[in-house]
């Protein structure tokens, strides 16, 4: 199976054909076989991402200086910090609260 490394730039080709530069904000997870990519925080499946030709360079990033390399670090940190949040609202919340609140 081929696998996307973070940070890698990527070609994405949505369902109505467009073809959209953005890169791997996640690796490819191997159980699930999808890639997190920055365009619109999507979990794509590997058949709808065509390696970037310029990732082909190396030490290769997608944006070049240090101060984006930064900013892709801290979308990482934001992507799992919004997952650990949402995990930790729906386990958190029993619900005989939901339904009290409802009323």
């Amino acid at each position: 199976m081929k696998t996307y490394n973070e940070h890698d730039s990527v070609i994405y080709t949505d369902a109505a054909g467009n073809m959209i530069d953005t890169f791997v904000v996640y690796e490819t997870d191997p159980q699930s076989g999808l890639t997190h990519i920055n365009h619109m925080d999507l979990l794509v499946p590997l058949k709808a991402l065509k390696l970037h030709p310029k990732s082909l360079e190396s030490n290769h990033l997608p944006v070049r200086d240090a101060f984006s390399f930064e900013i892709l670090k801290k979308l990482k940190a934001k992507y799992t910090d919004n997952d650990t949040e949402i995990k930790t609202k729906i386990m958190n919340r029993p619900a005989m609260t939901i339904y009290s609140q409802a009323s």
